[in-house]
C-alpha cells in the first residue's frame, strides 16, 4: 500500500456517483516528522441502508517523501468494545 496524498484524510466518495461513503468527523496528529502518525474519527456509509454507521477510529502512518505524504500502514478500531479493550491494556501497561 503506497498511496500519495497532499493532506492526509480518510474521507472518500464513490468514483461514479460522487456520493460520500466515508465521512471524517475529526482527526488528531499523534506524531510529526518524516513519519507522521494520525488518528481519524469517521463514519462509513452502509451500502444497503444509505445511513452512516457508528463512529470508527482509523490509525494511519504516513511517510513524507518529496513534500507529499505516502500512506504506509493502517489499523482500524472497529467499535466501542475493541476501543475499550485497547484503552484498558494501555492503562495497565503504562500505569495511567
Amino acid at each position: 500500500m503506497s498511496m500519495e496524498v497532499e493532506e492526509p484524510t480518510v474521507e472518500m466518495s464513490d468514483v461514479d456517483t460522487g456520493e460520500q461513503i466515508i465521512k471524517e468527523l475529526d482527526k488528531a496528529i499523534l506524531s510529526k516528522g518524516a513519519w507522521q502518525t494520525m488518528m481519524f474519527l469517521c463514519q462509513e456509509k452502509n451500502a444497503k441502508t444509505g445511513e452512516f454507521g457508528e463512529p470508527k477510529v482509523y490509525l494511519r502512518r504516513y511517510q513524507k517523501v518529496s513534500g507529499a505524504f505516502k500512506a504506509r500502514s493502517k489499523f482500524n478500531i472497529s467499535g466501542k468494545a475493541q476501543a475499550e479493550a485497547i484503552i484498558e491494556n494501555l492503562k495497565k501497561w503504562y500505569n495511567v
